[in-house]
């Protein structure tokens, strides 16, 4: 029986600080320009109030273009994002804050050479700046850079032991070496600085390769209760459930994955595969033509099918 595994990509984005000079005017605008809480869409907002109103130059003029800078990056306007970060920089080439959210917009469009060397700028303004090591990390890990991504995570750490994300990454990468335990390790300790989807997800994946199966479980449930709409936990427990031989409770949770993202082939073909076990042989067959639908060369959905009577 071929089950399909799906493991959830890591989390590798978090909020960069932002520039917050105790001479900046304590306005309402400016507290939504540099809020940690305020969304994107209000960030842009307000930092734009802030740089329209022409009363501020200095330290928080620059603090207004970069954050305002993230806040285009949040949206996925890179290009409004790098004017204001390049203007930023521009005023104030000293200032940290701008280049390593440069560096993230670029590690975003995929130009990771550039992304770093904004970071090993960011580093080199300000050596304790946390989550500059993270984001390079980030950057050397997709660039296959193991080695010198761990030792930026391990870094980041060190200089602020509660940077969770820090630890989701390195945890990841610990989980591509199957350390399960320090993964696990890790991911918990994520989790209790600043608990998510993916935290929960990365963490029950963990479980599940190490074969702790309810503890996989239960996270996969836990990634259920925040995100209800989200697939991704449905599925991962639809998967436990199916290890488990508990078909009935896989295939309740495939219907619940199947609801909020019915384009997943891999989920279509593991309760095709429940549906076989409990004798639903007319379900499987309707679910493994959708799986073959979704992605057409899988061979083994082709055979399953063809031992099923069905002429493709």
């Amino acid at each position: 029986m071929r089950i399909a595994s799906l493991a959830a990509a890591v989390a590798v984005l978090a909020v960069l600080p932002f520039a917050q000079p105790a001479f900046a005017a304590d306005s309402p605008n400016w507290q939504a320009c540099t809020g940690v809480s305020s969304t994107p869409y209000q960030r842009v907002v307000a930092c734009t109030a802030v740089i329209n109103a022409k009363t501020e130059s200095g330290g928080p003029l620059v603090g207004a273009y970069c954050n305002r800078g993230y806040g285009f990056t949040e949206q996925h306007q890179f290009d409004a994002a790098l004017e204001d970060l390049d203007e930023a920089i521009r005023l104030d080439p000293t200032y940290p804050c701008p280049h390593s959210n440069r560096g993230r917009v670029y590690a975003m469009k995929g130009d990771l050479d550039r992304a770093i060397t904004d970071y090993d700028e960011a580093i080199r303004l300000q050596p304790s700046f946390a989550l500059a090591y993270n984001n390079r990390g980030d950057a050397r890990l997709q660039k296959g850079d193991v080695p010198q991504a761990m030792k930026d995570f391990d870094a980041a750490i060190k200089l602020d032991p509660k940077l969770a994300i820090a630890y989701g990454n390195r945890g990841y990468i610990y989980y591509r070496m199957h350390d399960y335990a320090h993964a696990i390790a890790d991911y918990s300790k994520q989790i209790k600085l600043r608990p998510d989807l993916l935290a929960y997800i990365n963490r029950g994946n963990a479980y599940r390769d190490s074969e702790q199966l309810d503890r996989a479980a239960a996270d996969y449930a836990e990634a259920i209760r925040l995100a209800p709409d989200d697939a991704r936990g449905w599925r991962n427990r639809g998967l436990i459930r199916l290890f488990q031989s508990n078909y009935k409770a896989g295939i309740a949770d495939y219907d619940k994955a199947l609801q909020y993202d019915a384009a997943d082939a891999d989920s279509w073909n593991n309760r095709a595969e429940a549906k076989l076990r409990i004798g639903d042989k007319q379900g499987a067959i309707a679910d493994f033509r959708k799986a073959l639908e979704l992605k057409p060369t899988p061979a083994d959905v082709r055979d399953k099918l063809k031992k099923l009577g069905v002429t493709l």
